[in-house]
């Protein structure tokens, strides 16, 4: 789901443990938020962010760990 216009200013961002310094594809998440994981592009950090269910972001999490999104 897209952000429904839910202000992120003030929520604290880390850059996924993936990403490199080289600017290349990055995501953030903003942890602490109750039952949601705003998802956004490092590079747009004003741009839009998604919004994941947090019961669906740590199968979707194990499923990229394990190279398993074949559909």
């Amino acid at each position: 789901m897209a952000s429904n216009g839910t202000d992120f200013r003030t929520a604290v961002w880390r850059k996924s443990s993936y990403s490199n310094g080289d600017g290349g594809n990055c995501v953030e998440v903003a942890d602490g938020l109750v039952g949601v994981v705003p998802v956004r592009d490092s590079k747009r950090p004003h741009g839009p962010v998604v919004i994941v269910a947090a019961g669906a972001w740590v199968p979707f999490v194990r499923a990229l760990k394990a190279g398993d999104l074949s559909g």
